[in-house]
């Protein structure tokens, strides 16, 4: 027996060297035609626009879509009464399908009207369509400048990024429930990568994102820790301008409508746990799952973001490149809120893009290339290894990253020239 192997192992996972990139291309195209194939079987053996097991195709956006036909109506706010939205999705996908609700703020209407012009399986393939191609530019974007020129002439035109990007496996998880994980991390992304150049427009981005607000609760920390107040002031008018057209167009009683839902959203969804506590990603979850009470819970959770807050503070304040500050605020995005599922896990691209371009800028740290592929692989088994075991790996795996680029940050922080010296391969 070679005593000497569990040594090498542990170097290996030290230093990333068992992480080719010829590897992980392989690794990634399997998880590609795999994930394809998954999503014609379930296409190929629906009737209609449901799938075998009885679910509309795209499972999640049929509350969108039935919310647009509401709103199409004129009846801006029957989507936020649980039992009149489930009226409508059975209507239009049978007696037998199951709920599906709505929790988004009102801003969103305006997509789902949108949306609901459209035949559903039309609507579907566009919303899907359009928002990944959203992504994979956003992604584009962070990989091209955040390249060195140096990489940039050796690497060419290969798609290596594309590759990756596209075979994440959350992308197929968003996929499989007609999600809006695409268009989070593109407006995530997007921000970042546009913040130097274009801080009016990455402002704008950033205010889009109060259609799901629990992933923009890092947000103003970070730009107010860096100084960053015209993003701010355009990140503000933008949800001030929103608002306005909202209440023009739909009324001031949606906004009561939408205060009174949000009990249910707490109390059902995510207290109770209807949604399956192996399927949200967070620490309030994690406790649930585990037997803790609902004040024990928000406890844990409460304690988390605030941690998470101080050290979104602290790296924006401090001199670390730019990309590490972007992984890390992409990172405490998902840490910072209780109600994050598997599909959400999208915004994890950005901060595995972001990382990987530091890596390359600077040197990977101890263990950062084997966090990042642990990262870019969880969300393929984070929902079915909970259910089985009651152990959160996607929360577990999220926040062992964010701990160490908080390292790398502390380390370059001490340096105050460069990043830290880069493990030997």
């Amino acid at each position: 027996m070679d005593t000497a192997l569990p040594t090498r192992w542990i170097a290996s996972l030290r230093t990333g060297s068992w992480l080719t990139a010829e590897r992980a291309q392989v690794w990634a195209l399997a998880a590609l035609v795999a994930a394809v194939g998954g999503l014609v079987y379930l296409v190929a053996t629906s009737n209609g626009f449901i799938d075998y097991q009885g679910r509309p195709l795209g499972t999640d956006f049929s509350n969108v879509y039935a919310a647009g036909t509401y709103v199409l109506e004129g009846r801006a706010t029957a989507p936020f009464d649980p039992p009149v939205q489930y009226a409508r999705e059975q209507a239009i996908f049978g007696e037998s399908t199951p709920f599906y609700g709505w929790h988004y703020p009102p801003f969103f209407l305006f997509v789902a009207a949108l949306l609901a012009l459209m035949p559903y399986t039309m609507a579907l393939a566009a919303w899907q369509g359009i928002t990944l191609l959203l992504f994979l530019l956003a992604i584009r974007a962070i990989i091209r400048d955040g390249t060195p020129p140096a990489h940039k002439e050796a690497d060419g035109a290969r798609p290596s990024w594309l590759l990756l990007a596209a075979a994440f496996p959350a992308v197929f998880v968003n996929l499989g429930h007609g999600h809006n994980g695409f268009l989070t991390a593109a407006l995530l992304g997007g921000g970042l990568v546009l913040l130097d150049r274009r801080p009016i427009v990455a402002g704008i981005l950033f205010g889009l994102m109060a259609y799901k607000p629990q992933f923009g609760l890092m947000l103003p920390l970070a730009l107010a820790a860096d100084g960053r107040w015209r993003t701010i002031a355009a990140a503000a008018i933008t949800v001030a301008a929103l608002a306005l057209i909202t209440t023009l167009v739909f009324g001031v009683d949606v906004w009561s409508a939408f205060a009174a839902s949000t009990r249910y959203s707490r109390e059902i969804v995510l207290e109770t746990g209807e949604t399956g506590w192996h399927k949200i990603q967070s620490v309030f979850a994690w406790v649930r799952m585990w037997g803790g009470s609902v004040p024990l819970a928000y406890a844990a959770q409460t304690l988390l973001t605030v941690a998470t807050a101080g050290a979104v503070i602290w790296l924006w304040r401090g001199n670390a490149p730019f990309p590490r500050k972007a992984a890390g605020l992409a990172l405490a995005a998902i840490l910072a809120t209780p109600y994050s599922l598997d599909y959400d896990m999208m915004v994890l691209a950005p901060a595995i893009a972001f990382l990987a371009v530091n890596g390359r800028a600077h040197g990977f740290g101890a263990y950062e290339k084997t966090a990042l592929a642990m990262l870019w692989l969880v969300p393929l088994v984070a929902r079915p290894f909970a259910e089985a075991t009651l152990v959160p790996l996607g929360v577990i795996a999220i926040l062992a990253v964010f701990i160490i680029g908080l390292r790398g940050a502390g380390a370059f922080h001490r340096t105050g020239t460069a990043e830290p010296a880069a493990v030997q391969h």
